[in-house]
């Protein structure tokens, strides 16, 4: 009699995820806060308000980046904001990191010097001190940050929180970084097909380019919130696309939501490459991710107290029942799936 052996693919990374969490079971912590399920889990270090956010990702060769445009110092500024982004979009402030660096031995010296390069610029604009971490061989490129920060565990803000009613909000603009990876993957291919021949160009297409390889997390929009006395209800960062992102916060909120398809702040250099490859630029919008922007859920009175660029209205959250939805300009509402960026999926 065979084993059955379920493929990771079956069950997804979120899939996956929860059959873990049941394999640890239920943490007896009581200064744990919040554990397996958010942007970072929070903690207690002692008495007092103050509470510690930890997060760890990875971005791997071939997965996450390749190597053959992405430039090393770029590599490191991407791997240090990944990870302050899943911090802010706790609500709260990054203060150290690790990094944990999986090296083929290929790679020269003077290029690991440019990836740390590319993490100290990233240290100095977010605050946030390198303070160790582990370098091991490795077959492919790894770099593994694990971020701290911290709040008061009053002003924290998690996926769940959201009420029907409250505005769906989101800071910045939305599916640039896609149009750059489309950018950068057209570059690729005209090198490959005219080799010496090809001068690259990028001159049109500088902000979205710079979007895919230089995010940046937006611990500006944090520091607003705090200024004025605003804590969002609900807050997750736009990592896989807005519409899985959308879809967590609803149903850990145990809501539903409409979002306005003519409300989507796109940039206009996105809209560009959308129109010169003949595809639709609210995909690009709803199903790109890595904009690192946060989607928050916001009580409608709290809304003038913010300065646009950090509170830009895309949506309303709903009853649980009324579903996830885009309401088109012309007002027809279609179901919105998750879609999004899926690790494991069917194809591997």
């Amino acid at each position: 009699m065979e084993n059955a052996f379920t493929p990771i693919h079956e069950v997804g990374e979120f899939g996956l995820i929860e059959r873990l969490r049941s394999v640890l079971g239920a943490p007896s912590d009581d200064r744990l806060l919040l554990g397996i399920g958010d942007d970072a889990a929070v903690y207690r270090t002692g008495p007092g308000d103050l509470a510690q956010v930890v997060t760890t990702d990875a971005l791997v060769e071939g997965i996450h980046f390749n190597p053959s445009f992405m430039p090393m110092n770029y590599l490191g500024f991407k791997a240090l904001s990944v990870n302050v982004s899943d911090v802010v979009a706790m609500n709260a402030k990054p203060r150290y990191a690790t990094l944990a660096l999986g090296l083929p031995n290929h790679i020269p010296v003077e290029q690991v010097e440019l990836l740390y390069e590319g993490l100290r610029r990233a240290c100095d604009l977010y605050g946030v001190t390198l303070i160790g971490g582990d370098v091991a061989a490795a077959r492919q490129l790894t770099l593994a940050i694990t971020a701290i920060g911290e709040a008061d565990a009053a002003h924290l803000a998690f996926r769940r929180g959201a009420q029907p009613g409250d505005l769906l909000c989101v800071t910045g603009d939305l599916g640039a970084s896609l149009a750059g990876l489309k950018i950068l993957l057209k570059q690729r291919r005209a090198l490959e097909r005219l080799g010496d021949e090809f001068q690259p160009d990028f001159s049109a297409y500088r902000y979205v380019v710079e979007r895919h390889l230089t995010p940046t997390a937006r611990l500006d929009a944090v520091r607003h919130w705090d200024e004025r006395g605003v804590r969002p209800r609900a807050l997750i960062d736009i990592s896989d696309g807005l519409a899985s992102e959308v879809h967590h916060l609803c149903r850990q909120s145990g809501c539903g939501a409409v979002l306005y398809a003519q409300a989507l702040p796109v940039d206009v250099q996105t809209r560009q490459v959308a129109d010169e490859l003949e595809e639709d630029v609210d995909t690009f919008a709803l199903f790109g991710g890595e904009d690192y922007e946060l989607l928050f859920a916001l009580r409608e009175q709290d809304l003038d107290q913010l300065d646009d660029p950090f509170s830009q209205v895309i949506g309303r959250f709903t009853p649980a029942d009324e579903g996830v939805v885009l309401q088109t300009p012309s007002g027809e509402t279609l179901s919105l799936d998750a879609g999004g960026y899926q690790h494991f999926g069917s194809g591997g």
